[in-house]
């Protein structure tokens, strides 16, 4: 029986190094499935902070899951799997789409994503993961607060300075400022501390923040 199952974790936890591993893998065995990302460093990827990318569907707002997932198994008579990167960033009715693709089509999907965003808030793409999804899972590659803590959020930095308020998806500044992100335990988090080093910087605002 097919799964949907939903694997999270804070920026630099190696969910898209994971993603390309399970579609290498299952490629390799000869399954033929959907590879997908959205908003990933690489435009038209799935991209790993290692270096390792592969090909992919473009997931916009308006593309209907089910119906790629439909026309892909007419085509090639079968569809064993569906790979979804990024997944934080689908619309809650995308994952509906998803979960159909599970039980009419008996496809396996497998879901990555962050689980909050900058401002301590549930994606509305996870939300819905979480809420329909056969198995959720934590990815187990811990990333680390720059106090050796365990990072549970994802802090944006405006000119090194922690903010909890803006828009969610921040691509180009228009007034030049510098935005940037960083891994946080809940307590830094909560207390906006960079540490006595200063900021420490893991994504730019040009790449929105993700594996």
């Amino acid at each position: 029986m097919a799964l949907l199952r939903f694997s999270f974790g804070t920026m630099g936890s190696g969910k898209s190094t994971l993603a390309l591993q399970i579609h290498h893998n299952l490629t390799s065995r000869g399954l033929k499935g959907i590879l997908c990302s959205q908003l990933d460093r690489a435009d038209g990827k799935v991209s790993s902070a290692l270096g390792v990318s592969a090909d992919a569907v473009e997931v916009g707002p308006r593309l209907d899951l089910y119906d790629l997932a439909l026309a892909m198994k007419e085509r090639h008579g079968s569809l064993d799997y569906i790979i979804c990167d990024e997944a934080q960033f689908y619309q809650p009715e995308q994952i509906d789409q998803l979960a159909r693709v599970v039980d009419e089509l008996d496809t396996d999907v497998y879901a990555f994503g962050l689980l909050t965003s900058f401002q301590g808030l549930l994606f509305d793409g996870t939300r819905r993961l979480l809420e329909l999804a056969d198995e959720s899972v934590e990815v187990q590659v811990e990333a680390r607060c720059w106090c050796g803590s365990r990072a549970t959020h994802n802090a944006r930095l405006v000119d090194g300075v922690q903010v909890y308020d803006g828009e969610l998806l921040v691509v180009d500044d228009p007034e030049n400022h510098q935005v940037t992100y960083e891994l946080r335990c809940r307590r830094h988090w909560l207390a906006g501390d960079s540490g006595p080093d200063g900021v420490r910087v893991t994504a730019h605002a040009a790449q929105i923040p993700s594996n």
